[in-house]
């Protein structure tokens, strides 16, 4: 039977070899550049400063405010994404480019590319640029509008709409056929 300060000794050596295995794996103080650290703190310094991290912003960001809408913080590259797939399914169908729906896909889509591609580390810039919400349901928008889009490509709904003539400087003196009566129907009920 082993005593209590035979075990303790043992456990000793056994840390004492976990330690060093540990160190002699990582680099060293001086391979780091750094001047005077203990054996347990040893930390490289790279050429590129480190991110702070503020919290609630950015890499911070802990929560949309949202129920079920977790923080994404590669939201941003992932708009990119999925707003190109809409543009390359508008490209590949038979839509009609006259088709307003088209238009209005095609200038969203386009425009929230370009926010986000320029500004892939700042996803405040491109939520206030795109005014729709945060990134993060900006990617939502975009998996739901594929959703539609299958839809209307599927029913092919631009058949369906009809064009109509509106008339833009309509001429005051024409009444468009209405007879208008001078009083309002309470006032001739009274009579």
């Amino acid at each position: 039977m082993m005593s209590a300060s035979a075990s303790s000794l043992k456990l000793l050596r056994h840390h004492a070899i976990s330690a060093i295995s540990r160190s002699a794996s990582r680099p060293s103080a001086s391979q780091c550049g750094a001047k005077s650290l203990s054996m347990n703190s040893v930390r490289c310094f790279s050429a590129a400063a480190e991110e702070e991290i503020v919290p609630g912003i950015g890499r911070g960001k802990t929560s949309t405010g949202l129920v079920g809408l977790a923080v994404d913080h590669d939201a941003v590259p992932k708009m990119i994404t999925k707003y190109q797939a809409l543009l390359d399914k508008l490209a590949a169908s038979d839509m009609p480019p006259t088709a307003q729906y088209r238009i209005n896909i095609e200038k969203i889509a386009r425009f929230r590319i370009k926010a986000a591609q320029g500004n892939l580390d700042d996803p405040e810039k491109v939520e206030e640029l795109c005014n729709c919400g945060q990134v993060e349901e900006l990617v939502v928008q975009a998996d739901n509008e594929m959703i539609v889009m299958d839809m209307y490509l599927r029913n092919r709904w631009w058949e369906l709409v009809k064009p109509v003539e509106i008339e833009f400087n309509p001429d005051p003196n024409d009444d468009g056929g209405v007879e208008w009566g001078d009083e309002s129907p309470k006032e001739e009920e009274k009579k």
